[in-house]
């Protein structure tokens, strides 16, 4: 399983996806245990973070980034500076 990143994603990109539609998710500075039922695709407006896959190695993104996580995925999120993202299930 593995976490997709998209790096500066171009503006006409986001736009054909409807990524600023979607619905904004926000947390503090923290580290928490996460399972995704099904994939999540998510923009990342502000902050920093590491998710660590269960037997995987940390992914570490940050604002700007379009994230692609797998259905299935056990994992940790590592929380180095409050996150701020748009977030689409499925």
């Amino acid at each position: 399983m593995d976490i997709r990143i998209i790096k500066n994603p171009s503006g006409e990109k986001l736009d054909e996806m409807g990524v600023f539609d979607w619905p904004i998710w926000e947390k503090e500075i923290s580290v928490f245990p996460w399972h995704y039922d099904q994939r999540e695709t998510c923009y990342i407006l502000e902050g920093e973070a590491a998710v660590v896959p269960e037997d995987g190695l940390p992914v570490k993104f940050g604002a700007g980034d379009l994230v692609i996580f797998p259905a299935n995925m056990d994992c940790i999120w590592k929380i180095t500076k409050a996150v701020r993202k748009h977030y689409n299930f499925g």
